[in-house]
């Protein structure tokens, strides 16, 4: 950095926030809520565009420490800073990448080759997908191939994160119709059985415009005409159309920036990353005989089954699920090539989470460990976290949809496997 932009940079109080004398915030402030916020030079042009969970945090950054050269040139000639709010961080997401695509801003672009950015497109075909492509597979002309196509995006690992999370709202397939067992996110609800045959492609289609009107920035349309139409069907007595409309508005109003900006973790200090790698426990036993146990891996919210792997449990351990985790644990952690998971879902309860924690303690190994217990009739999920851990309750609580996925997914592996034992199938490890 030159001797002039350090001098340009000399600190002054602007409205409580580091910012170089010279420079002009909209508002003379900047909030402390999630949005986009554009960088203009003297002239007035955009030079670059940028997301925050926090526009007070991710602004004043730039003025309070050294940075590389090209943001450090980018600082240097920045006059004016505009924001725009917006409720979530996927809408922020959404919103940058829209102001990109308008602006071209040059500090954006030379961030990478423009061949090289992400894009979101949605296919031309009866049951329409969201598909990711990179620049150089957009021809000229793409959009006569694709209903709508969007970015480019900065953050691929964000924008994969969200089109995930609003797959619970917006439930969208990848599969092709003809299979004879319905895929796993047909379980989870996130896939309308477009491959078992059952999706009605009417329906599918609305759903499908609805998330491209979403990422067109139009939540509050959405919400509005869902409310129209909520309040259509409890009029005419359509009350399982009227719940399911509710809850999608009520998922639109709350939506939970789940692993969205990774960097800006809803953990406690001291904890790893839940939303990194997860990795899920269950048994799977009848009468005590053939017992097996599953490990399910999930990245950042979504399933990596290449990772999975599958234990047959001694006779020893058989019939006793507090042993079989035990040696289940033990097994695993002696890979040490495998990765370290960010965090130990067990099927289970106290009893199943305190076998895994006298493993981590026996090896001097420290992961995060949590379990969900099944309720009264099997209809509630009860989080499980060790005694004295309510901070991490408290932040892992508010995403339950993931660690169910987690648990369900685990004890679908484990009942599969345990069935191909049973009738002298495949041998785990």
């Amino acid at each position: 950095m030159s001797r002039a932009q350090l001098s340009f940079l000399r600190k002054i109080s602007y409205a409580g926030e580091m910012i170089p004398k010279g420079v002009t915030i909209k508002n003379s402030r900047l909030p402390d809520a999630p949005g986009v916020y554009l960088m203009k030079n003297a002239r007035g042009t955009v030079i670059y565009v940028g997301k925050a969970t926090s526009l007070k945090r991710r602004v004043s950054s730039y003025f309070q420490k050294a940075h590389d050269a090209r943001i450090a040139e980018m600082v240097g000639n920045i006059r004016t800073i505009d924001y725009l709010v917006t409720g979530t961080v996927i809408e922020a997401l959404i919103l940058e990448a829209n102001l990109i695509k308008r602006y071209w801003p040059p500090f954006n672009i030379r961030e990478k080759d423009n061949k090289s950015w992400l894009y979101l497109v949605f296919t031309k075909e009866d049951f329409p997908k969201p598909l990711f492509i990179r620049g150089h597979e957009l021809e000229e002309g793409a959009s006569k191939n694709y209903k709508a196509i969007f970015g480019p995006y900065t953050s691929p690992r964000s924008v994969r994160a969200a089109l995930d999370y609003l797959r619970k709202i917006f439930p969208w397939t990848t599969c092709e119709p003809g299979k004879k067992r319905a895929c796993f996110y047909y379980h989870l609800g996130h896939c309308p059985g477009v491959c078992i045959g059952v999706a009605d492609k009417t329906a599918y289609n609305k759903t499908i415009r609805d998330l491209i009107r979403f990422f067109q920035g139009k939540k509050e349309t959405i919400i509005k005409d869902y409310e129209r139409r909520m309040k259509k069907a409890s009029k005419e007595k359509q009350f399982e159309e009227a719940a399911m409309l509710r809850n999608k508005i009520s998922a639109l109003r709350h939506i939970q920036d789940v692993a969205i900006m990774k960097k800006e973790s809803t953990l406690p200090a001291g904890t790893r990353d839940p939303f990194g790698r997860i990795e899920g426990y269950d048994i799977s036993t009848i009468s005590g005989t053939s017992t097996v146990a599953s490990m399910v891996v999930f990245e950042h919210g979504a399933p990596a089954k290449a990772e999975y792997r599958k234990f047959r449990i001694s006779k020893e351990a058989s019939g006793d699920d507090f042993s079989a985790i035990r040696e289940t644990l033990t097994r695993r952690l002696r890979h040490t090539e495998w990765r370290k998971p960010d965090l130990l879902l067990i099927d289970g309860g106290a009893g199943q989470v305190q076998a895994a924690l006298d493993v981590l303690k026996t090896l001097n190994i420290s992961i995060p460990v949590v379990g969900i217990a099944k309720g009264p009739e099997r209809k509630r999920n009860d989080l499980i976290v060790p005694p004295g851990q309510s901070a991490l309750r408290t932040k892992l609580e508010p995403h339950m949809d993931l660690l169910i996925s987690v648990r369900d997914e685990a004890h679908r592996f484990a009942v599969t496997y345990h069935r191909k034992v049973r009738g002298g199938g495949m041998r785990g490890r």
